[in-house]
Order: C-alpha cells, then structure tokens, then sequence
C-alpha cells in the first residue's frame, strides 16, 4: 500500500510498505479521508515539541484526523465492526496505570498518539491498523467530510464543555482555525452568544461566512464582560490577553499551542478568582462531537478547503492551496487519489 513518510525536516515521500495485518484486538481500517492539521505542519517543519522531547523521530508517518471502514478484525474484536464505517481516538493509553484506570488514558505517560508520539503509525496511508477498544462508529448520515472532522471536533466540544457555558453566556474565541471556528459553532450550539478574534482579514471574511456576527481583529479591543475566553490561537501572548479580558470568576481554556512558552500572572488568576483549564486530545469529546454533527446542530464540512490525493501532501504541507480551494482551513486528503 502506499504511505505518506516525513525523513526529515521538510523532507518526505510517498513509498510502497507491505500493508498492516490485524493483530489481537486491533482492526484494519480502509482510509477514506484524512485531516492535515497545525501539528502536522509542525512535525514537517521541524518545530514540533516531541521531535525534542524524546517521544517522536523521523521517520514518522503522519495523520490523525481520519475516518474509513473495517475490513478485517484481529482475534478477540467483535465481528460487528467488520464494514462498518468509523473514526477513531488518536490517544492510546496502556491501559494499566492509575491515569487509564480513572479514565484518563489521554494523559497517560505511556500512551502513543496515532501518527504523533510513540512510533504509531499514522493515517495518511491506504490502511490503518488501530486498536478495536479506539473505535467510533460514524452513522451513514455523516459523510467522509464530516468524519474526518470528528477528532478536531472532539478538541472544540472540550474546550468548549470546560468553559461552561450556559445559554446567554458571552464567549471570545481567540484564533480562527478549525479548532476556535469549531469552537465558536459548538459554543453557538449551546446558546451563547459568541465573538471570535483573528489575525487575518480572510479569516475574518470567512468566520462570518459561517453566521458569526462578532468577529474581531486582534489588534481590537472587544468589550467585555466575556463569561469564559478559549485561545485556540498559536500565539504565545494571547493567554496572558484571555486572563485580562475574562469576567472575574470567569474561566479561560487553552488548547492552542504556541512555539515558545506563554506567560500568565498568577496574581490576576487569584484575585480575580478565574478558572483557567487546559486541553489535551479529543478522546472523551468523540462521541459528543459525532453526535451533535449527526444531529445537525453543528455542521463542520463548510471548513474543509479542498480535498487533495496524498501526492500533494508534502505540498499542502510545505503551504501550498489547491486551485480553486475554498476560503476554508482545512485540507483533506483521499489516500486513494
């Protein structure tokens, strides 16, 4: 089958391995689509943390926003699974520790990420062999589109469940990527009323394409009261700016990562007795996020640009747009074009 491989900082090929078997209590998935993120752009470039902190090396195969259908089941899976269309968690944990025991196996010291830590392989490839216990069942009303959406969509539902949000609650979205613009229509769900701030005036025209009425530049100053404020931004000083604008007993949610280490003031953190949460992964964001997209209440397939055959991915990678891509964010990949 073929593969998409990143060697080296901006060095990468698509090569011909021999595909994956099931193994006990793993599957073989068929890959329909494949989502390419900020985190990929990371690894080809270089930048990305793991790269230097021991829990990846070149070569590395890249992809963890999937969806496809079961061909085959290793020994000990349900034969139900087999032609069933899925997606699936990219955090895998031992199963072992105190952390995987309470549920919490996304924050496991031992867990490999499929296509990220640990050496898993990952999507941008025919095949995908994953872990039964992983699995999502996709119901046949959400297209290869809206499934390969499902893991960031996880990320958004998260942040925005950490922010608590009640109906009439003012929420600021800090970055206007798929994780914030996903953020704000999971928040726009819920009933509160929802401002985004972006960098980019493309960005901006194309949020309020989506029926956002509050978008703002960055260089603005929206007034507040904001109930919660999530950085979904990759911008090293915008916490600090979250902890500034959010209401005293307000809370922010940081799931963006920035290249270099972002500042707080505690001192504001505790006098203003602000909650301030971090978010790791999609994993316990899965089911909900397949369910609200099911269920129409959030439509995530207007973000998706264009969808490219996995030769071009090094381009995409590199920054590259399609011809005749949409104003969206996010590329997709069909590993079979």
């Amino acid at each position: 089958m073929r593969v998409f491989v990143v060697t080296a900082p901006r060095t990468a090929a698509v090569v011909e391995i021999d595909p994956p078997v099931a193994r006990p209590w793993e599957v073989v998935v068929a890959v329909s689509r494949v989502g390419i993120c900020g985190t990929d752009v990371e690894f080809f470039t270089g930048e990305m943390a793991y790269l230097h902190q021991g829990h990846a090396e070149y070569p590395i195969r890249l992809g963890h926003e999937w969806c496809g259908i079961v061909t085959a089941v290793g020994h000990e899976v349900e034969p139900g699974w087999l032609g069933r269309r899925v997606t699936g968690d990219t955090m895998i944990g031992c199963g072992r520790c105190r952390r995987c025991l309470k549920g919490l196996h996304w924050v496991c010291s031992d867990r490999v990420e499929i296509g990220i830590r640990g050496g898993s392989p990952g999507a941008l490839a025919e095949q995908l062999a994953v872990p039964a216990a992983a699995l999502h069942a996709l119901p046949d009303t959400l297209d290869d589109r809206a499934g390969a959406l499902v893991e960031p969509g996880g990320n958004a539902l998260r942040a925005v469940r950490a922010a608590t949000l009640v109906p009439g609650d003012r929420a600021l979205i800090l970055g206007l990527g798929t994780i914030g613009l996903m953020a704000g229509m999971f928040a726009r769900a819920q009933g509160a009323e929802v401002h985004l701030m972006g960098r980019s005036q493309r960005s901006i025209d194309f949020a309020r394409t989506l029926g956002f009425d509050h978008v703002w530049r960055h260089d603005e100053h929206p007034t507040p009261p904001w109930d919660a404020v999530i950085d979904a931004s990759n911008s090293a000083d915008l916490p600090a700016r979250a902890l500034d604008l959010v209401e005293p007993g307000g809370r922010i949610v940081c799931i963006g990562l920035a290249g270099s280490p972002s500042r707080i003031d505690t001192r504001l953190l505790a006098l203003r007795d602000v909650t301030a949460v971090g978010i790791l992964g999609a994993s316990a964001g899965l089911a909900g996020a397949i369910g609200a997209f099911a269920d129409g209440s959030v439509d995530p397939r207007p973000l998706v640009a264009a969808t490219v055959g996995i030769d071009q991915v090094a381009e995409v990678l590199a920054g590259w747009r399609p011809v005749g891509a949409r104003q969206g964010p996010k590329i997709l990949v069909d590993p079979h074009a």
